[in-house]
């Protein structure tokens, strides 16, 4: 059965078009559990009324844009926090970094813009790392029982332990938790001004925590373009590489993090019923270990 909470959004959207003076500018947009529609403002301006249930990944988007200030991130324009709905500065759809065809280049410029975002403190009150990293140890004896393979248990176990020892420092960034290609997108050419980043983060999940935990999405991207080299484990260790560089971060703690978030990952799809962990996670796993 769809969510209910889905299932509202267009009569919601409905409501704030009327309530902030909007105009319909073009076709709905659907991601994975938002609404999106392209609008005008009362002054012709263009914009995007984003629409999604409110939930622990999402209460917190508006706080981490207002945060960042539109100047890394997208601009938000609006809020009302309690209905999980946004009015954002409208960017350019068809241009993330997804689109730039050399995938070094765009790995060095996310990894640039998430050497700015993760600078500011996190505000009071986001979601600790801390408490979703002991959730996830708390859950891994269980659910490795249900993984078919020994090996696979044992790595989970050592994804486990390596997070674990990090617990006593689990930072306080503020994290997006959800960098990949396609949560980076360019300004309108409108909009562009100088000072600005520009490539501007989309959709964060905001966390507090360590920046090492923001790595494993990108390390993801364009997965067909490491497998096609000739050494996985190599290519995944230069991406690791660039990243930690760019950003700054201390690879042995990086490391323990991106196995906490391949972890988390792992605990997901067992949750949804896996028996054998996702060769991609493995591969990054074992690309980190063996450096």
């Amino acid at each position: 059965m769809p969510d209910p909470g889905i299932a509202a959004l267009p009569t919601l959207a409905k409501e704030f078009l009327d309530r902030w003076n909007l105009r319909l500018d073009g076709p709905p947009m659907r991601g994975a559990v938002a609404l999106v529609l392209p609008v005008l403002q009362a002054d012709t301006s263009p914009a995007v009324l984003k629409v999604q249930p409110v939930d622990e990944e999402t209460r917190d988007e508006p706080v981490a844009l207002r945060v960042w200030g539109g100047r890394h991130a997208v601009e938000l324009l609006n809020a009302a926090p309690d209905s999980g709905v946004m009015l954002l500065e409208r960017l350019d759809p068809a241009r993330s970094l997804a689109t730039v065809p050399d995938g070094t280049a765009a790995l060095e410029r996310l990894s640039e813009l998430l050497a700015h975002l993760s600078t500011v403190p996190a505000p009071a009150g986001l979601r600790p790392l801390a408490d979703i990293a002991q959730a996830m140890l708390d859950q891994v004896p269980s659910y490795s029982r249900s993984l078919a393979a020994p090996s696979e248990r044992r790595l989970l176990a050592t994804c486990a332990a390596a997070m674990r020892e990090l617990l006593d420092e689990p930072g306080d960034r503020l994290l997006h938790w959800d960098l990949h290609y396609d949560n980076v997108l360019a300004p309108l050419p409108s909009s562009r001004v100088a000072g600005r980043s520009p490539w501007l983060a989309i959709d964060p999940k905001p966390l507090a925590g360590d920046p090492g935990f923001e790595l494993l999405p990108a390390l993801r991207n364009r997965w067909d373009d490491v497998t096609a080299t000739a050494d996985v484990s190599r290519a995944v260790r230069h991406r690791f590489h660039l990243m930690t560089e760019v950003v700054g971060l201390d690879r042995e703690r990086a490391a323990g993090w991106t196995l906490g978030r391949v972890l988390q990952n792992c605990l997901w799809d067992i949750e949804d019923g896996a028996v054998a962990l996702d060769p991609e996670q493995t591969a990054i796993a074992q690309a980190l270990l063996d450096s």
